[in-house]
């Protein structure tokens, strides 16, 4: 997979993609590092590339910060259909690192200005993104925290293209808002049953169809609605 490769950027014409690329830069970016912070003003718009993966945490009162969605190759964090500067809501970090395609604000604004094609696109990705959002809320609240694991786990690898994850049982606690100790217990049956290895800092997917059946069908449901709305560039 290359490093430069983001997905719903390689859905514009080659011309509108030129343009783009002309206002993007590189930056290689580790696990943790932070792309947009609450509170604080969203200059830049990223796009993971390639096998890196971003993700956005609710900060709660209590300090506890919980994933409400994933982002890969597929998308975008960051001033998607906002026009001017506005503060972030959301805290948004690199989950997996890797390569990210960054762009001025106030050059997506502008581009989106003269082109229609990349205004259209970004106001269909958000469409996608707001899906992604709800099915994951509806999936907290009515599926199983096996069936919540596994679901993670297959749409990591979807979108990072590898079955290792830098990923401690802790920090999937963490990100599920389930706790370490629930977490551990899911992995644990995972293991048990020669679906995941755990390593120090790392679970490794060793049977994706088995995790697949585990899971629910909401990967399935989102991954339908991007097929409808943005041509599929959801990864399979």
């Amino acid at each position: 997979m290359h490093d430069d490769f983001n997905d719903l950027l390689m859905a514009l014409s080659e011309d509108d993609r030129a343009r783009v690329a002309a206002r993007l830069s590189r930056q290689d970016l580790a696990k943790g590092a932070m792309l947009h912070d609450p509170g604080n003003p969203i200059d830049y718009c990223y796009f993971p590339s390639g096998a890196a993966v971003a993700s956005y945490r609710v900060v709660l009162a209590d300090g506890l910060a919980v994933e409400t969605a994933t982002v890969g190759r597929e998308g975008a964090l960051g001033g998607v259909v906002s026009h001017g500067p506005i503060p972030a809501f959301a805290r948004s970090s690199v989950l997996q690192g890797g390569t990210f395609l960054r762009i001025a604000l106030r050059d997506l604004d502008q581009l989106k200005q003269g082109i229609p094609a990349v205004e259209r696109l970004f106001d269909r990705y958000a469409d996608c993104f707001m899906a992604q959002v709800l099915q994951s809320t509806a999936c907290d609240a009515a599926h199983t925290i096996e069936q919540r694991v596994a679901r993670w786990l297959i749409a990591a690898t979807w979108r990072s293209g590898s079955n290792k994850l830098v990923m401690t049982q802790e920090q999937m606690g963490e990100l599920l808002g389930i706790g370490r100790t629930y977490a551990s217990r899911v992995l644990q049956r995972f293991k048990d049953n020669d679906l995941i290895e755990i390593r120090r800092g790392r679970l490794i997917v060793i049977d994706q169809d088995a995790v697949r059946s585990a899971a629910c069908g909401c990967n399935a449901a989102i991954a339908s609605h991007y097929a409808t709305v943005l041509g599929g560039i959801y990864p399979e």
